[in-house]
């Protein structure tokens, strides 16, 4: 079965569109099966969530994103879970991860304008308790997102 689930979270990480009949074809392995393993998968948490990716720049409605590195003081018994929690708590983010390196989190949030995520940044982070620091990038444009590529490539081959 976990072979079965590697062989699945492969499949759908390409594509979550999939249907249970395809990937029954493609695995050959029946659609029941198929079925009970992804349900596993979501229930155990393994599978979070299927979600749309979106290139916002080809989007009518302008908004800017930011990755902001923090670092902070790990809080005794909670060590960076109660920071994480509170940040994790605001709409304007959206992914945080616990990073090694220079800094210890690593928040992308979302705004309308850059003066929207300059307020995220000051008014909501800067502002708790633990936080030493903070650091600001903002995202000019985005080549690859989460393994597919922004811009078809044009087929180079001659026509005959």
């Amino acid at each position: 079965m976990e072979k079965l689930k590697n062989s699945l979270i492969k499949l759908l990480t390409d594509n979550a569109r999939y249907s249970f009949k395809e990937l029954s074809l493609m695995l050959g392995v029946d659609e029941t099966t198929i079925q009970r393993a992804i349900e596993e998968m979501e229930n155990d948490g393994i599978i979070v969530k299927y979600a749309l990716i979106v290139n916002a720049e080809k989007l009518p409605e302008e908004k800017v994103e930011a990755l902001i590195e923090i670092k902070v003081v790990p809080q005794k018994l909670k060590g960076f879970e109660a920071i994480a929690d509170e940040i994790c708590r605001f709409k304007e983010v959206k992914s945080l991860y616990l990073m090694s390196g220079g800094f210890d989190l690593a928040v992308f949030v979302e705004g309308k304008s850059i003066t929207d995520v300059s307020k995220i940044v000051s008014e909501k982070l800067a502002v708790i308790d633990g936080v030493l620091g903070l650091q600001t990038h903002f995202i000019l444009k985005k080549y690859k997102i989460e393994g597919q590529m922004t811009k078809k490539e044009e087929d180079k081959r001659e026509l005959i």
